[in-house]
């Protein structure tokens, strides 16, 4: 009984973190009208990983409390992708974008053999995100227009669905995912944290020696 209840808090407060997520990130680029140090890479291999885990959840019938955050998170990325798209001057190509999502997705579930093959390589892809918004970071130097609350809830959202896929279905691939995810959100929300204290004090002494 103990067990159901903290699965169930869990299942909702991950939910209820995924439906703003991404809401701190869209303000930020919105307000600055840039996205430097927001990296396009990434939001694309994260939308990838996203598509391939939800259909994977999907097709194997698991729990719908332990994804439906997904099509949120989905959504909220689309929308980012277009800011992003905007501001660099290639909304064009969103297009595009759009049309292959919907074609690798409808081809998720051609084949039984597909979509186990996409979910072993959904880990890799997801990293890979993360790995693109860090060098994004390490090159531009600069953290500004990167919301530090928004990975800061993607990180209790990952460590939520450690827990609610240990006491549900216990499937390996997705809670190496998880775990993965985790600390690679961690990384990232360090190195956020790191570049805007360092400019902060840059900024701080350039005042200084101003005065």
């Amino acid at each position: 009984m103990e067990t159901d209840g903290m699965l169930h808090v869990a299942n909702f407060t991950t939910l209820f973190a995924c439906m703003v997520l991404k809401f701190p990130q869209i303000f930020l680029v919105m307000r600055a009208k840039t996205t430097r140090g927001v990296s396009l890479h990434s939001l694309l291999l994260e939308v990838t990983g996203y598509l391939v885990f939800i259909t994977y959840q999907m097709y194997y019938d698991y729990p719908p409390p332990t994804y439906l955050e997904y099509p949120i998170l989905i959504a909220q990325d689309a929308f980012l992708l277009l800011l992003v798209l905007h501001y660099n001057g290639n909304l064009r190509q969103s297009l595009g974008y759009a049309l292959a999502f919907v074609v690798g997705w409808r081809l998720l579930t051609v084949q039984k053999w597909i979509i186990d093959l996409a979910m072993s390589l959904c880990t890799f892809i997801s990293a890979g995100s993360k790995f693109a918004q860090l060098q994004c970071l390490w090159r531009s130097k600069d953290s500004g227009q990167v919301s530090a609350l928004s990975w800061s809830l993607a990180i209790y959202t990952t460590l939520t669905r450690i827990y609610t896929t240990l006491v549900t279905t216990g499937d390996t691939q997705v809670l190496v995912r998880f775990v993965v995810m985790a600390l690679l959100n961690i990384w990232v929300l360090a190195t956020v944290l790191h570049y805007r204290r360092r400019n902060g004090s840059s900024s701080s002494s350039s005042t200084k020696k101003d005065d």
